[in-house]
């Protein structure tokens, strides 16, 4: 029954192409409009009508019956309406583009040494040790003849007082007043 009337409906490319030419869209036909279309001009559809209708319409489009763009179906000699959105422009990269090297530049860059090795360079065993240097400054600080970092506080006494003793460091306490 279900041959019968399968060879009762024209041939699935057929109706499709018809669908197509009848629906005149600018843009192309979608498979959902085509569906429509194909249910309303032939109402003895067999139940598997939207795999058969999806399967055709893929074949079709991998033989070259149809085209494919912007999920609409056209035929061949039909061209798709270019769409409103323009091609992107190719972006410039982040940051200050460099600068155009000189040909100085360019030579000196076609010389390459081999890469240096990580870290510092060992010691030559073979070679003799330098002398070292005298010191000038006792101390052995730079040559100025004083030491090295802060200068040390020093109590300062005035006359017949004696020094009191140095402050520490931080905060000073709360001093609480006596209330009798």
């Amino acid at each position: 029954m279900a041959t019968e009337e399968f060879n009762r409906l024209a041939p699935y490319p057929q109706m499709i192409l018809s669908a197509i030419e009848a629906l005149n869209e600018c843009e192309g036909s979608s498979e959902a409009s085509i569906s429509k279309y194909m249910e309303s001009v032939h109402s003895d559809l067999p139940a598997s009508h939207s795999a058969l209708l999806s399967q055709h319409l893929t074949r079709m489009r991998e033989t070259g019956a149809l085209t494919f763009s912007q999920n609409a179906y056209n035929k061949p000699d039909q061209p798709p309406v270019e769409s409103t959105v323009a091609a992107p422009v190719e972006k410039r990269g982040r940051g200050r583009p460099p600068k155009p090297k000189t040909e100085a530049q360019l030579a000196a860059a076609a010389v390459v040494s081999p890469p240096r090795g990580r870290g510092r360079p060992p010691k030559n065993p073979n070679a003799e040790p330098a002398a070292k240097k005298p010191k000038t400054v006792a101390e052995g600080g730079s040559g100025s003849g004083r030491p090295r970092g802060r200068p040390r506080k020093y109590p300062v006494s005035s006359g017949g007082e004696t020094a009191t003793a140095p402050r520490g460091r931080g905060r000073p306490p709360k001093v609480r007043a006596n209330v009798e």
